[in-house]
């Protein structure tokens, strides 16, 4: 235990250092200005390299704290240009045939209506109607030569979930009917219709015929050219049913342009890509799309961003 004077002498100790270094010992207690001065000077006198050091320190400090306002003064930095760059394939590229053709089915759908769509193999036409059937309410059916017409009315029974029946197709049929009826605002296309009629028989187009009579649906039938002519030659009844009439006419040579338009193409290479896609003999939307697609392979392969017409050949 420390004796009663213990305090006093400590306060003494403490006065006589402050003393030495030039001030009391209130002004040791009261952290005065004029000592802290006096140390700064005496470390500058003894160290003067290390506190030019330390004072340079400081001084970067500060300046990479500055202000906004002060970093807005300074004069901005170059923009660095950007290195080309591959383009890329729009996920649906909206020509005119696709337009009309969702112009069509929408029209269909709402009013209840009928159209046949024909054009050429490779035109865009089956996949512009899948990209519709994508909808609620739309139903899509690809037909082929060896379907009856059993076939496809279970074809139609799985597309609306129907359970399976084993009946006759007229009480299949009655039960479809009365399901659009029921559930009305239902459009069904049916692709590859040309394939359904022949001129041994038109059974299955019939069939088709009979749920567009008996039934609240629109009804979109799409084929090669010949849709048009077999429709009017073997059934005219229901060719003359058909609200809307479409054809398609293919890519035109602005459309091919604005496809590319996210390419860097030489002019040479325009050419090749343009009669790939428009000539007369063989060009179709969907030659140019597998041509695109062997171009963004190799040039992948051989890190350019510039078609060329090496690349294509």
């Amino acid at each position: 235990m420390l004796p009663l004077h213990a305090e006093p002498v400590l306060k003494r100790e403490i006065s006589k250092q402050a003393s030495k270094a030039g001030g009391t010992s209130g002004e040791v207690a009261g952290g005065d200005r004029g000592t802290g001065s006096s140390l700064r000077l005496t470390f500058r006198q003894e160290k003067p390299q290390v506190a030019d050091k330390y004072a340079q320190q400081i001084a970067r400090q500060f300046a990479t704290q500055k202000e906004p306002e002060e970093a807005g003064e300074q004069e901005p930095l170059l923009e660095e240009e950007e290195p080309p760059r591959m383009g890329s394939k729009p996920d649906v590229f909206e020509s005119d045939d696709y337009i009309n053709i969702v112009g069509i089915c929408n029209l269909c759908q709402q009013q209840q209506g009928s159209a046949i769509v024909v054009g050429r193999s490779g035109y865009g036409k089956t996949y512009s109607l899948k990209q519709y059937a994508r909808l609620p309410r739309v139903i899509y059916i690809e037909c082929n030569e060896s379907m009856s017409c059993r076939d496809l009315v279970r074809r139609i029974e799985k597309q609306l979930c129907l359970p399976k029946r084993y009946g006759t197709n007229d009480e299949r049929l009655e039960e479809i009917c009365e399901f659009f009826n029921v559930n009305r605002g239902y459009l069904m296309i049916v692709d590859e219709a040309d394939k359904l009629i022949n001129k041994y028989t038109i059974k299955k187009i019939e069939l088709l015929r009979t749920i567009m009579d008996s039934a609240a649906v629109g009804m979109v039938l799409a084929g090669e050219l010949s849709l048009e002519a077999h429709l009017a030659a073997y059934d005219e009844r229901f060719a003359n049913r058909m609200d809307f009439a479409y054809r398609l006419h293919g890519l035109g040579k602005a459309e091919v342009e604005r496809y590319l338009e996210d390419w860097s193409v030489e002019e040479r290479a325009m050419e090749v890509l343009t009669s790939r896609a428009r000539n007369s003999k063989n060009g179709c939307f969907r030659l140019f799309d597998r041509t695109m697609n062997n171009i963004i392979r190799l040039m992948r392969e051989r890190e350019q961003t510039t078609i060329t017409e090496t690349i294509i050949n």
